[in-house]
């Protein structure tokens, strides 16, 4: 049966590949650590509990109708209010749109920017913006992050490729590596789209920047969150931001996001959403509207959430440095932000005991699950190579007392090994 061109060539989802594998050997009944998922457990961390009575109250109040296209207007108070306190922001009522969640709204952004063929960069990796790329017939300008940059482009990796490019999309924290950008670089970018857009006719489209911060309540130790237009006012012509309460009140499901940009843009993104009626359910909107003027309350749940979060990021982090020093072949980056670790894996090119070559970091990734119970994404599922040893380790479903437990399973299948290679890998290092 032959289907659409866009049926056909859309990329199957790698996380999507993992996470069958993942329940198929949970329902054979093993113990599986698993890390892959970019959600929550609610048990360990749940909503906001007057955020959770806020939506009880709201449904009991029979909001149960279409909300408004643009989002309800006291909830586009609520943010643009909660917005300036926060982040120091001011955006007024029509230069927001709400939506269930950050999806919707970037699938809106790139139809409304780009046209096929349009020149779209963004990071490798970096979190499903190949496959909206995809989605508008866009043109892939991709960066490929280092670990020396803490995999977040930089300008020098952008400015190549910027002449009659329509949108930069950036991300931070960044999903998939739990990194952010530097005051310094961000400023940097910032001033070359600005430079670049004075350049540009009245008759060329614009240079747009998406800027994802969906994580940026998210930050832990002397990381800032910084974004385009706090560094660069002017740059609020030219940036469309993503957020919403998915991430920061562990609130995955109940599905609010919003946009914040020009008017123009916004009005745009919000007639393709009349199509698509990707809205808010209007039951959330109206309690999220009540609960984001509760000052206390938020900063009680994000101190509490933030902690809990940066133990367990820490703990792993800590115990993939042991395993450092005593010379197997891992590493991580420390944690910055979001509920993302950094890892690096590398055992490709070695052979466990019964002798199975470990060719590929597919081989790596399967080994892991096989052998150590470990369950974590490899950054080839985000764009990167596919020869790329790091994978992103969520914690957003970890049990605290389980971390030695699946250190120990890590241990294990490391030993595995050849204990020749594991002492050549040990004087590598040295």
């Amino acid at each position: 049966m032959k289907l659409s061109h866009l049926a056909e060539t859309l990329i199957g989802s790698e996380i999507v590949k993992l996470g069958g594998d993942i329940r198929e050997k949970i329902r054979q009944g093993e113990k599986i650590y698993n890390f892959t998922v970019g959600d929550f457990n609610p048990e360990i961390f749940p909503i906001p509990k007057e955020l959770e009575e806020e939506i009880i109250w709201a449904y009991r109040q029979h909001y149960t109708n279409y909300p408004a296209a643009e989002g309800n207007l006291d909830l586009r108070e609520a943010i643009s209010g909660f917005i300036e306190e926060r982040e120091q922001l001011k955006y007024s009522t029509d230069e927001i749109l709400v939506a269930s969640g950050g999806r919707p709204l970037i699938h809106a952004l790139f139809y409304t920017i780009c046209d096929e063929g349009d020149k779209i960069i963004y990071a490798a990796p970096s979190w499903n913006n190949n496959h909206y790329t995809h989605f508008v017939g866009g043109q892939h300008v991709v960066i490929e992050a280092s670990e020396a940059n803490n995999f977040m482009p930089t300008v020098d990796e952008i400015r190549p490729y910027i002449k009659d490019a329509s949108l930069i999309s950036l991300c931070s924290p960044q999903n998939p590596t739990g990194t952010t950008f530097t005051k310094n670089d961000l400023e940097s970018i910032c001033d070359m789209v600005l430079e670049e857009n004075a350049n540009r006719s009245e008759q060329q489209k614009k240079l747009y920047v998406l800027y994802d911060q969906m994580y940026w309540h998210l930050t832990y130790g002397d990381i800032k969150h910084y974004n385009p237009v706090s560094l660069r006012p002017q740059m609020k012509a030219y940036t469309i931001f993503i957020d919403a309460i998915s991430k920061v009140f562990a609130s995955t499901g109940v599905r609010v996001g919003w946009s914040m940009g020009p008017a123009t843009v916004i009005s745009k993104m919000k007639a393709i959403l009349t199509h698509t009626g990707a809205w808010g359910p209007m039951a959330e909107q109206k309690a999220l509207a009540r609960f984001l003027y509760q000052k206390e309350n938020i900063d009680r749940y994000l101190k509490h959430f933030k902690n809990e979060l940066e133990v367990r990021l820490r703990a792993i982090y800590d115990g993939l440095m042991q395993l450092k020093k005593e010379g197997f072949a891992v590493d991580a980056i420390a944690p910055q932000a979001a509920i993302y670790l950094t890892i690096k894996i590398d055992l490709t090119g070695l052979e466990s005991k019964d002798k199975k070559l470990l060719e590929t970091q597919s081989d790596v990734t399967a080994y892991l699950l096989d052998e150590a119970k470990l369950a974590v994404v490899p950054f080839y599922a985000f764009g990167a190579p596919k020869n790329s040893p790091w994978y992103r380790l969520s914690v957003g479903t970890c049990k605290k007392e389980e971390i030695p437990e699946m250190f120990a399973q890590l241990r294990k299948a490391l030993e595995k090994l050849s204990s020749k290679q594991i002492a050549k890998i040990k004087k590598d290092l040295q």
